[in-house]
């Protein structure tokens, strides 16, 4: 498969949505970027970094080929923000890497 994107995954944030819930992501400063910019617009509710410069672990190597092939950074200009599904595999991945980091 061809990638989509070429992010390099570099902290761990949570993110809570409109109605409350919250989960965890692991992103980059751009991806970042994009959250806080949707919390200004209102399409979330709270952005905040949980840990910063995460060790690129084979987990976060894993996963960021799996954002890479399935997702593309959005533009300044979109009007809802996308929040990256996962597959059971994935989400045994970013378990394994809030484990790395002693998060959770």
């Amino acid at each position: 498969m061809t990638q989509k994107s070429h992010e390099t995954l570099t902290l761990i944030e949570e993110i809570t949505r409109l109605d409350g819930s919250k989960y965890v992501e692991i992103s980059n400063m751009v991806q970042n970027g994009r959250a806080e910019l949707a919390v200004e617009r209102k399409l979330l509710r709270e952005v905040r970094i949980l840990q910063l410069n995460i060790p690129h672990s084979v987990h976060v190597e894993n996963y960021e080929n799996y954002i890479n092939q399935h997702f593309t950074m959005p533009d300044e200009d979109f009007q809802e923000f996308q929040e990256w599904q996962r597959t059971p595999e994935m989400e045994h991945e970013v378990a394994m890497i809030l484990k790395e980091n002693h998060i959770g």
